[in-house]
């Protein structure tokens, strides 16, 4: 398979060619067909993240079909199109994991960082790091989904902003262009004005 590898902090990126992975038995392979480019990406170019083992393949906002799965994995199949983003997978047992809160396991894994990840045919991942990507979706479209749009909802989710507010959005590059697209389809929280003729009506 072809990868697009660097080979030790501050390389070059470099085409090779690899042999295609086999998943261990929680895993799957998936073979990619998008992954975005994010500027997360120059940590594993830069080696600007702890503990990055080089050769390394960047890549973390993947979309692709299952290709292969693991002898252990009974919940995912070959053929169903999943997407991975940032978070590539947690322990399951830190103190984290235990309250539910797997985005900051003590030992999660980053495709690209912790592991190969997407700019590459195929690649590995846990099934813990799995999305399924619904039909109407393609995977050019999902790719960016997995961090600069997960990345841009949930600060959306998180601002209290209702149908109807003002909001500014500082920049139109990879989260900006997402803001862009949400906003005018951001309907989770009713309006003031809704909500005030709600109270009214109870």
């Amino acid at each position: 398979m072809r990868s697009v590898q660097v080979s030790k902090a501050n390389g070059s990126f470099e085409i090779v060619e690899r042999d295609i992975p086999e998943p261990s038995a929680a895993q799957v392979r998936i073979n990619v067909q998008a992954c975005g480019v994010c500027h997360s990406d120059s940590f594993t170019k830069e080696g600007l993240f702890p503990g990055i083992q080089y050769p390394r393949v960047p890549g973390h906002e993947i979309a692709g079909v299952i290709d292969k799965v693991g002898k252990d994995v009974t919940q995912w199949e070959p053929g169903q199109r999943v997407a991975v983003g940032w978070h590539g997978g947690h322990c399951g047992h830190c103190e984290s994991c235990r309250r539910g809160d797997f985005v900051t396991c003590k030992y999660a894994q980053v495709p690209g960082i912790s592991y190969d990840g997407g700019y590459a045919d195929y690649m590995i991942a846990p099934i813990e790091a799995l999305a399924l990507i619904p039909e109407q979706l393609s995977a050019i479209e999902a790719a960016p989904l997995m961090c600069a749009g997960i990345t841009t909802y949930n600060a959306l989710r998180n601002s209290g902003a209702r149908a109807g507010d003002v909001v500014a959005i500082l920049g139109i590059g990879g989260l900006g262009h997402l803001g862009v697209q949400l906003l005018p389809k951001w309907v989770l929280r009713p309006s003031r004005l809704q909500e005030e003729k709600m109270k009214k009506n109870w």
